[in-house]
């Protein structure tokens, strides 16, 4: 009697570096959605955080304002993709958030506010924070996600949230300065909960341009100037990884 073998998924997995400074909000959305053109078309793929408006706290309500914009047309983008963006959004509270967004077939099928505003950078004087009880595991054609932006990486309590994700999804904007630790961080994070990274940074003049994506292992590839750095999530790495050193992660 022959026993087959479980079946284990594949999937592409994209990295943007992708450099968005003085540049207007459509010349960014339209040089992003260039890129996603260029993915396979399984892709999952990670945009850098605020990758088309930016931080602009000058024209914060116009950038509020833009979400709409930017929702429709990755809502056209990823009809056989997964994309991955943050945005400044206008929630129905009134208040103006850092909106992180998954997209895929078609649809919004995960959405998470940043919980851990950066006050080093004066986030806390425009944002309101999100809440904790966002930063959940969620499904997507079988593979389990986990997603946190940019400095909320550093907070231990969100790596035991997020435990048992097979892919963690990392938008950011990281300082040049702290580059290190970016790197360290996001290595860390794939080893100690045994799954892919995919994160992804800005490469402009006062950030990291680091972003990269990390194995269960621990190998990591970076981007350098790569506009989109590509890898393949394999299902039977994170199995092995979790059966052969055994730490509790299911």
């Amino acid at each position: 009697m022959t026993i087959s073998k479980p079946d284990f998924i594949e999937r592409p997995l994209c990295s943007l570096s992708f450099k968005s400074e003085n540049h207007s909000y459509e010349e960014n959305l339209t040089s992003l959605l260039s890129l996603v053109k260029q993915t396979p078309v399984d892709a999952v793929i990670v945009f850098p955080e605020l990758a088309i408006t930016n931080f602009d706290y000058d024209n914060f309500e116009a950038a509020a304002a833009y979400s709409e914009v930017i929702t429709k047309k990755l809502l056209e983008a990823a009809q056989e993709k997964i994309i991955v963006a943050t945005m400044i959004e206008k929630l129905e509270d009134g208040r103006i958030y850092n909106v992180a967004k998954v997209f895929h077939s078609g649809a919004v099928v995960h959405k998470q506010a940043k919980v851990e505003l950066f006050k080093f950078g004066g986030e806390h004087d425009y944002f309101s924070a999100g809440s904790e009880s966002e930063i959940t595991l969620f499904e997507i054609d079988g593979i389990t996600f986990g997603l946190l932006i940019c400095f909320e990486i550093r907070f231990k309590q969100f790596w035991k949230l997020l435990e048992g994700a097979d892919i963690m999804l990392i938008p950011a904007q990281w300082g040049k300065l702290r580059a290190q630790n970016f790197v360290s961080l996001t290595n860390a994070l794939a080893i100690i909960n045994q799954c892919y990274i995919v994160a992804s940074d800005t490469d402009n003049s006062d950030t990291t341009g680091m972003s990269g994506i990390v194995s269960p292992f621990g190998d990591e590839i970076r981007n350098g100037k790569q506009l989109c750095l590509t890898e393949t999530y394999k299902e039977k790495e994170v199995r092995k990884m979790r059966r052969y050193l055994d730490v509790g992660i299911a």
